[in-house]
């Protein structure tokens, strides 16, 4: 015990002295062991948040949110750029749309015509030969042309 106090004394002196009481080594394993301590129970937790966020038992704090590289953050603008993907594809198919019908009004609208042309001929010759005289066109109450091809197709 006596001992013990006579070399707290001897130190008290050093210090009060400023002599270092450690050996150099000793004194940097001893940072170097405060040091890692520090850095690794930062690490440590950093990870345990980590942990709880991604399994749902920690709401995921505001540093996260606002990282531009956050799952959260990815899949919003993700469903943004379907969103516009898919507008701009619907509107190319509402143009492809309207050119095919255009297309097909332009090439097949000629012969459609001519076609119904010849039937309403036709079912004039027809009706003139079977009757003897020229029928009278359907007014536009009867169907007008359109009641001719109904009649038409109750005939084939």
């Amino acid at each position: 015990m006596r001992e013990i106090r006579a070399q707290e004394e001897r130190e008290k002196m050093l210090s009060l002295q400023g002599a270092s009481t450690m050996d150099p080594d000793v004194a940097s394993t001893y940072i170097q062991k405060v040091w890692k301590g520090y850095s690794q129970r930062n690490k440590t937790l950093k990870l345990r948040e980590e942990e709880l966020i991604f399994i749902g038992m920690q709401p995921n704090s505001d540093a996260h949110s606002k990282n531009k590289d956050s799952p959260v953050n990815k899949v919003s603008r993700r469903e943004e750029e379907r969103v516009l993907i898919q507008s701009q594809h619907e509107r190319e198919y509402q143009d492809a749309l309207v050119n095919i019908k255009e297309k097909i009004r332009e090439a097949e609208g000629p012969d459609i015509k001519e076609n119904m042309q010849d039937q309403i001929r036709q079912w004039f010759i027809e009706t003139r030969d079977a009757t003897g005289k020229f029928p009278d066109y359907p007014s536009d109450d009867e169907g007008g042309s359109g009641a001719i091809f109904k009649t038409k197709e109750g005939e084939e």
